[in-house]
């Protein structure tokens, strides 16, 4: 049956009454163009020979602002090689494999550079990896002009020679003294690295190594070791699952390292008729919750005991608990999980041992083959117990010396300054003069991972070397070199690398890994383990705190961990939940949002303000912390997003949101004592949700169950629409009032959306950015819906409601119609669905355009002409998918915008293949034509035919699950060939003869479990 679903974007559409998103469909452009600040003001204009009024009687008043700034392309001088470099071949672009890891983030990825720039990360899926938006964003942060540039000492910058002449003499000398030299770093996740270090500790003196990972994952470090006996993280195969169970762990975020999208779309993959079962428990609306089947809303006190509660019902035990919301739930979940057996696995992201302990023990008991103890993850070391012991330490002045690197421990560990203080020598390796520089003795500027060699072994069995693709653009060096160099070692870490490598080293640099069990030297497996009381384990977690509102915190798709703070695309990225850009805030459920009288409220050009309060967790105060009202929030909680509220390091643009590691305590995600002051004030958030209504139609998202996928007739749960032609009923897209031209020669290109595949993860959204040089605005003008975005992921929130005409049918009133999808709200479905471009055959933009900017191709691919356009905008008024954006001023070289095209370095980003717009120009996807005829050029050169697989985009090439799919519909024998003819396909808003290029898969929903 076709989805009788109400989808709706926010808040505000529940609320009776408004009237402002029709307001805002209805709005095309809530703000004209500012032709007061390009043509003068009214002084200025008054006293030249031409009015004003003449001036925009004779060019027309929506064209004039256009007409002017068409001409202000800048200029350049080509400064020719003198002598080229033998492995650049200008206007060709290179390609390189290595691998990111800066503590948090991991990937192995293709680097795209140009002319020895890079401009471009994809991931390495050859390698099996995926990457995520802050790892495809790492390429800017290269070009980071805040970056530190020279060595600092006492905060003045010195030279490399005087470091080296000085620290070590002190070093040694603190050694003499009996007090401790320690390196704190983050995971280390380098066997080459680690062998140095042990080599260090014997030629220069003892050297104490603390890691200390920002986001915490020792409970889980801890669990694994008690059961295992290897500090570790298990592995998890979520493709071999019939049935997943979470409590509260977002593994399609930042869950244990990340990277689990792949594995997890392979196993719910509708046309194999076979999809796996996820539920999620949890409290904040998190991405994994989103992409559930079926999602259960709850208190972190509360999640312990649901825990605790499945564990007793799948083994059968009877361990002290308390009674949940969830239970009869869980009494479902336990079923489900015997049943699948082995096929079954719970995973938790409860930072507790015990709770740890106890997933752990459901997945053993059950077998499962989903989660893999013998394949183990390094990604996160970290031990809270030996971080809490240095700062102890540190304090009673037992630690002489502290060198750190890659970690920034001044701003995520309140009061560390206070124990630093305490230390005779602070010394930092970093990136950044950040807040952790500012208070050390010496800040020795640390290269970027593209700058720099390096190795990782990120699990069992697998190794990869980093390998730099361009020298380095600052007074850099590493830490390694800088070991070898005081240690009075004449090799740098690429020799020391490659001395110790065994293999075929061109091989592992040109795929980019090495599977190998030879490098990956772990802990040892002790042979009998401690048999663990499992009523103590249940005693302890039973002490969970709980009160009226208790916090989860959390890291978001953008920020992460507060590193890449610094990185424009990443903080006008929109969260994929709330769509919010530039900001952190606390999320609250609408059900508490209206005991506490907080109210978000839309202007009419899609706006959202909200208050601001005052809040209190376990007795420090954050201050000023904007309210977000989330859909699906569990009552009695909220949460917050670590990485944001950086004091230095950062421009003054980013230093944005509320710094919630003064939260963080015990290294704790889950804080109980949460107290919430009142309403005061108003915040403006830069919100990307209602700008593009695609003029109030919703009839654009397909959802099917599973059961009615396999056993339906696809015209009931994808129903095309029919009009009437010469008396018959004919499809839409059958439908033609234009006149045709053969398109069935050469290529032409299709690009398939899998709404089933898509988790929202906005990766995609990055890797435009950065192929076609997509500008960064600034929270300002996002908030004036002025975002350049060429892709967006619009986000659905979805309740099994009738529409308000068949509510009216039945005779409902629209308060009662309000009122029932609200009570839904309390814990709705969510869906995502990238738009860009539709590339239409029938454009709408096309017909309207007056100077023929905008046209379409015979490849499919509908061209923008930046030089023939003068900014009428009627093609953006044209367009049904509010997909084309207009560039109200002049993005790069332009202080107003002082983000990467405004300086040197962040230009060095731009790809040469794609022109930087003018001011007063449309633009939007071009399906990165240059891609597609390089790709042609290549094939014609080497003089064969292209594969089928070969024509990628960037977001294709960034889409880690296969939910992008692109190629040429013209190869009959292609997948995009066969995808436009799936009983899945359909076209956004078909109905209108607009035939797009771009087809969209319905969305299947496991419901039968």
């Amino acid at each position: 049956m076709a989805s009788k679903k109400k989808y709706w974007l926010s808040m505000e559409e529940l609320k009776p009454g408004s009237t402002i998103v029709e307001k805002i469909s209805e709005n095309e452009f809530p703000e004209e163009i500012p032709t007061d600040e390009f043509l003068g003001d009214k002084e200025s204009l008054e006293n030249s020979s031409t009015s004003r009024r003449d001036f925009l009687k004779y060019l027309g008043f929506t064209t004039a602002a256009a007409a002017l700034a068409s001409c202000e392309g800048p200029v350049r001088k080509a400064i020719p090689y003198v002598v080229k470099p033998e492995e650049i071949t200008p206007g060709k672009a290179n390609y390189y494999a290595t691998t990111m890891f800066n503590g948090f983030d991991f990937a192995h990825v293709i680097v795209k550079t140009r002319e020895g720039r890079p401009i471009h990360i994809k991931p390495n899926k050859k390698a099996g990896s995926s990457a995520n938006a802050r790892v495809l964003a790492s390429v800017l942060s290269l070009y980071d002009s805040n970056r530190l540039r020279n060595p600092k000492a006492g905060g003045k910058e010195t030279s490399w020679d005087k470091v080296d002449a000085q620290i070590p003499v002190q070093l040694k000398k603190i050694i003499e003294s009996g007090k401790q030299v320690v390196l704190l770093t983050g995971t280390c996740a380098s066997p080459s690295g680690r062998a140095l270090l042990q080599e260090f500790n014997e030629k220069f003196g003892p050297v104490r190594h603390v890691i200390y990972d920002t986001v915490s994952e020792s409970a889980a470090l801890d669990a694994f070791e008690s059961m295992y006996g290897q500090r570790a993280l298990p592995e998890y195969h979520f493709d071999k699952a019939d049935v997943i169970v979470s409590i509260g762990a977002d593994f399609l975020g930042d869950w244990q390292g990340g990277g689990y999208e792949v594995s997890y779309i392979k196993g719910r993959k509708p046309e194999t008729g076979k999809m796996s079962y996820h539920t999620q428990i949890e409290a904040n609306m998190t991405l994994t919750g989103a992409n559930a089947d079926k999602r259960i809303p709850i208190k972190p006190s509360q999640q312990v005991f649901a825990l605790i509660n499945l564990y007793n019902a799948v083994t059968g035990n009877n361990l002290p608990s308390k009674s949940t919301a969830a239970d009869e739930e869980i009494k479902k979940l336990a079923k489900k999980l015997k049943s699948a057996g082995s096929k079954a696995v719970v995973v938790t992201g409860i930072q507790d041992k015990n709770a740890q302990l106890l997933a752990l023990a459901i997945n053993k008991y059950l077998n499962s083959q989903v989660m893999d103890t013998q394949v183990v993850r390094n990604l996160r070391k970290g031990s809270d117990r030996e971080v809490k012991a240095l700062l102890q330490d540190m304090k009673s002045g037992k630690v002489g010396a502290l060198l750190m690197y890659n970690t920034n421990p001044a701003y995520t560990i309140p009061a560390f300054a206070d124990y630093a203080s305490k230390v005779g020598l602070v010394v930092d390796f970093t990136q950044h003069d950040d807040e952790t520089a500012q208070l050390s003795h010496y800040a020795l500027p640390a290269p970027h991972y593209l700058e720099a060699w390096g190795d990782v072994a990120p699990r069992t069995g697998e190794y990869a070397v980093i390998q730099p693709v361009i020298r380095p653009l600052f007074n850099t060096r590493s830490l390694h070199d800088t070991l070898l160099k005081w240690m009075g070692d004449q090799r740098d870490f690429y020799q020391y690398i490659k001395g110790r490598f065994q293999g075929d080293w061109n091989k592992t640099l040109t795929d980019g890994v090495m599977r190998t069990a030879v490098m990956n030297l772990e802990g040892i497996v002790a042979e009998e383990l401690p048999e663990i009381n499992w009523n103590q384990v249940a005693a302890q977690l039973a002490k969970t705190p709980a009160s009226d509102f208790e916090m989860t915190l959390y890291t978001k798709t953008s920020m992460g961990d507060g590193q890449m703070a610094n990185n424009p695309w990443l903080q006008e990225l929109p969260d994929p939940i709330t769509r919010a850009t530039w900001d952190n805030y606390l999320t609250l459920s609408p059900a508490d949002a209206r005991k506490l009288g907080i109210t978000n409220t839309t202007a009419d050009n899609g706006a959202l303000d909200g208050p601001v309060v005052d809040i209190t967790v376990n007795g420090t105060v954050l201050s000023d912390v904007p309210v977000y009202i989330q859909p699906g929030q569990a009552e009695g909680s909220v949460g917050l997003a670590l990485g944001y509220g950086h004091t230095h390091g950062v421009k003054d643009e980013m230093k944005v949101g509320v710094n919630a590691y003064h939260a963080y305590r015990n290294f704790n995600t889950f804080q109980p004592d949460v107290k919430i002051g009142a309403p005061k004030g108003t915040h403006e958030f830069a919100l990307i949700q209602l700008q593009h209504t695609m003029a109030g139609r919703h009839d654009v998202l397909k959802e099917v169950s599973l059961h009615d996928y396999k056993h339906e007739d696809p015209h009931h749960w994808n129903h095309k629409h029919k009009f009437s032609e010469e008396h018959r009923e004919v499809e839409a897209d059958k439908v033609n009032l234009w006149a045709e031209f053969d398109d069935t020669t050469g290529h032409k290109f299709n690009l398939s959306i899998d709404l089933t595949a898509c988790t929202g993860c906005a990766a995609c959204v990055i890797a435009c950015h950065s192929e076609n040089n997509v500008p960064v605005v600034g929270k300002r003008e996002v908030r004036r819906s002025r975002d350049m975005h060429w892709l967006r992921i619009d986000r659905y929130y979805s309740s099994e409601v009738p529409s308000f005409e068949a509510a009216r049918e039945e005779g409902l009133s629209r308060a009662e119609m309000y009122h029932g999808v609200e009570r839904v709200a309390a814990n709705p479905q969510v869906a995502f669905q990238p738009v860009m471009c539709q590339h239409c055959n029938h454009a709408p933009c096309e017909t309207v355009c007056p100077v023929q900017a905008t046209s379409h191709g015979r490849q499919g691919q509908n061209h923008m002409a930046y030089n023939r356009c003068i900014g009428t905008r009627y093609c953006g008024n044209n367009c049904p998918y509010r997909v084309r954006r207009f560039n109200w001023f002049r993005y790069n070289m332009n202080d107003e915008f002082d983000y990467h095209m405004n300086d040197e370095y962040g230009r060095m980003v731009l790809n040469p293949d794609v022109v930087v717009r003018s001011r007063g120009v449309m633009e939007k996807c071009s399906l990165c034509i240059q891609m597609t005829q390089a790709t042609i050029l290549d094939a014609k050169r080497e003089g064969r035919a292209i594969r089928d697989g070969e024509f990628q985009t960037a977001c294709t090439n960034a889409c880690s699950t296969g939910a992008l799919v692109f190629g040429d519909v013209n190869d009959k024998d292609s997948k995009i060939k066969a995808l436009t003819e799936d009983k899945r396909a359909y076209h956004l808003l078909d109905f209108i003869g607009t035939r797009p290029n771009v087809v969209y898969q319905v969305k299947v929903r496991n419901e039968e479990a």
